[in-house]
């Protein structure tokens, strides 16, 4: 049970893909003269239309950032002002509790 277990490996089930490179041998002939590869086509040129910024396109992008980053900002000051509200108030409400328990016990 506690002893590893080595796996086998097992014999190919689908097709063999032969060696991408030929073995190699010393009494092989020389190989023929080499023939010039074809030249390859180019790539086709793109239809598709670039961005280009305009200034006015990015004084655009610059100020639609900056009011969304102070959108976001502002949810957030105020997501944790509510909070301090609510832990204070807590607090208070916890405060004039033990203050009306401790009275009652003197009396």
């Amino acid at each position: 049970m506690f002893r590893p277990k080595i796996p086998t490996n097992p014999t190919p089930t689908g097709a063999v893909i032969p060696l991408a490179v030929e073995p190699t041998s010393v009494d092989r002939a020389p190989a023929p003269a080499a023939v010039p590869a074809p030249v390859a086509e180019s790539a086709p040129v793109s239809t598709r239309p670039t961005v280009q910024l305009t200034p006015g396109a990015l004084l655009a992008l610059v100020g639609g950032g900056t009011a969304v980053v102070l959108v976001v900002g502002t949810v957030l000051v105020s997501m944790l002002l509510a909070v301090a509200v609510t832990a204070a108030s807590v607090a208070v409400c916890a405060l004039v509790v033990r203050s009306l328990m401790a009275s009652q016990h003197r009396r």
